[in-house]
């Protein structure tokens, strides 16, 4: 009782702050135009306050995650202790002050964690889920895709095309990457396999060239993909615009934007369709909501992003796509990784979707409770 009662009326101070590097065997590889991922790492963040309140967050980090952790100890503990937990702006603007240049890279995707960390200290103190918090506007589910059928070889992506319908989801995000003439020959055939009822899409990883991305755009356009993610390097939006005049297949990215300011050209001159920012690395839920709010203002969707990542980004992201106007579909990462299989008593939401749908918690905070002992197994020491 008494903590609910400071809670609601006195500072909720910063008593420590937490993180944990973690690194996990994927059950099965990914392969992009990247490459082939047989492992990936996170930091898991624990914000501890005086009144007995423990918030968690996610910062990206897949690789070097100790680093990420020493970063988060040296230069943004410093600046939280002792601090309001519920003064989430504030707190957000001193750990970005704490390196100075342009924001971005391992100081925004390390705010990030905290950042959810601090929303689920406030949302357990107010007794309410985030997406309430955020003013949701009444949404308990939102719409998932599966995510993804990998860059291999023909008979694979069958089988893995095949698994994620027989799962029941009615869209589905396939891998694209080079040579071109393939990548068009398997976009053909995926959707012929798929039959006109299954929505598709594609990632691209930043694979081609702008010349290169305009041939696969109009071989997505004829087959009726809904939309052609990260085609082009984040840094080239001039690529983009050109590519969005000679391309009728809406543009989705943003997965690889850090700050609201990185999304500002391609979401007001409408290059982009759909953005796509994620919530372990843009900052947490205070800077992807003004991300996803800019877009909101140009009629430009917003569709978060996961990727290898953990319970904890998958449920913010949740979270966020139920409060947000302009939200349109999510990713529901199928890869069942310790990352969203142990860390929670939440399933993974591969798991829990029901035909492309899937439940928001409706717990306080994030709605879920970390396993310590899955931590510590993964942990790095």
């Amino acid at each position: 009782m008494d903590s609910v009662q400071r809670s609601t009326g006195q500072a909720i101070l910063i008593s420590d702050v937490v993180a944990h590097p973690l690194s996990q065997m994927l059950p099965k590889p990914t392969v992009t135009s990247w490459g082939t991922y047989h492992k990936v790492s996170m930091v898991l963040m624990e914000v501890r306050t005086d009144a007995g309140i423990v918030g968690v967050g996610e910062v990206l980090a897949r690789f070097s995650p100790k680093a990420y952790a020493e970063l988060i100890e040296t230069s943004l503990k410093p600046r939280l202790i002792g601090q309001d937990a519920r003064n989430i702006g504030a707190l957000w603007q001193s750990m970005r002050r704490s390196l100075s240049g342009r924001a971005g890279g391992m100081l925004i995707e390390a705010i990030a964690g905290v950042d959810i960390a601090l929303w689920d200290i406030m949302g357990k103190a107010a007794g309410m889920p985030i997406a309430k918090l955020l003013g949701g506007i009444g949404r308990e589910a939102i719409e998932v895709y599966a995510a993804a059928v990998n860059w291999v070889d023909d008979a694979e992506a069958d089988r893995e095309l095949e698994r994620y319908i027989g799962e029941g989801f009615p869209r589905i995000k396939v891998k694209m990457a080079n040579p071109v003439r393939e990548a068009c020959r398997r976009i053909e055939r995926l959707r012929k396999r798929a039959g006109d009822d299954i929505e598709l899409c594609v990632d691209a990883n930043w694979a081609y060239d702008l010349d290169q991305a305009i041939e696969v755009g109009r071989a997505l356009s004829a087959n009726g993909y809904f939309w052609f993610e990260e085609p082009l390097a984040p840094e080239n939006e001039q690529g983009y615009e050109e590519l969005r005049k000679r391309c009728d297949v809406p543009l989705a990215a943003g997965e690889s934007n850090f700050t609201a300011d990185q999304a500002q050209r391609l979401v007001a001159n409408r290059a982009l369709s759909i953005l796509q920012p994620d919530v372990a690395r843009a900052g947490g839920i205070s800077e992807t909501r003004r991300m996803a709010d800019y877009a909101a203002l140009h009629n430009v969707g917003y569709a978060p992003h996961i990727g290898m990542s953990g319970i904890i980004c998958e449920t913010a992201s949740a979270h966020l796509a139920a409060a947000l106007p302009n939200f349109r579909v999510m990713e529901c990462e199928c890869d069942l990784s310790p990352f969203k299989r142990d860390l929670a008593d939440l399933e993974p939401g591969c798991l829990r979707q029901k035909n492309g749908r899937l439940d928001v918690p409706a717990r306080p905070g994030l709605g879920i409770e970390i396993d310590w002992d899955a931590v510590k197994r993964l942990r790095i020491q």
